[in-house]
């Protein structure tokens, strides 16, 4: 009989876990989507409750790049990773067609006007065609400036209703 009181290791944070964890973690920008329903998280792997994450900012010299990683880092340790390993890609370049429809609904909802998705048969253009209003659903819009909130926003307002709201720039 062994009377030695045994220390047992917790079990290692899974890939089902892991991603449960970041699908916590909001975009700091834009706090109604988390970074997975945004497509920053480009691939997630964990391996002995380390957990290695792939991980593209929408631009490159975004400003929320660092408190996107200490959040990412913050939440799987919490969730049980024994270590958090993230890796920044810039190629592919992250693109607003990354953005789930439903993702784009909740823009919608939070009153931002989401990005179309993009169309490789046409050039982008900055300015979209029937560009509806988050509140009124109207399309009757004007674009106040170039760059909103942030600069991958810009500042429209709607003509119908009087409101303003941002647009999510299709990248």
């Amino acid at each position: 009989m062994n009377t030695s009181t045994e220390t047992q290791a917790a079990p290692a944070l899974d890939e089902a876990q892991a991603r449960q964890a970041i699908s916590q973690v909001l975009d700091p920008e834009v706090p109604v989507l988390s970074v997975l329903e945004l497509g920053i998280v480009r691939s997630v792997s964990v391996n002995a409750g380390v957990v290695h994450l792939s991980v593209t900012p929408t631009y490159s010299g975004c400003p929320a790049t660092e408190v996107i990683q200490d959040a990412l880092r913050a939440a799987l340790l919490s969730a049980g990773a024994r270590d958090v390993h993230i890796e920044l890609k810039f190629a592919p370049a992250w693109t607003t067609d990354w953005i789930s429809p439903a993702a784009a609904e909740k823009l919608r909802r939070y009153g931002i006007s989401p990005p179309h998705a993009a169309n490789p048969i046409q050039p982008l253009k900055f300015h979209p065609r029937q560009l509806h209003c988050p509140r009124c659903d109207s399309t009757q819009t004007e674009r106040l400036s170039e760059f909103g909130s942030t600069a991958c926003k810009a500042l429209y307002r709607c003509l119908a209703c009087r409101e303003p709201f941002d647009y999510f720039k299709p990248i």
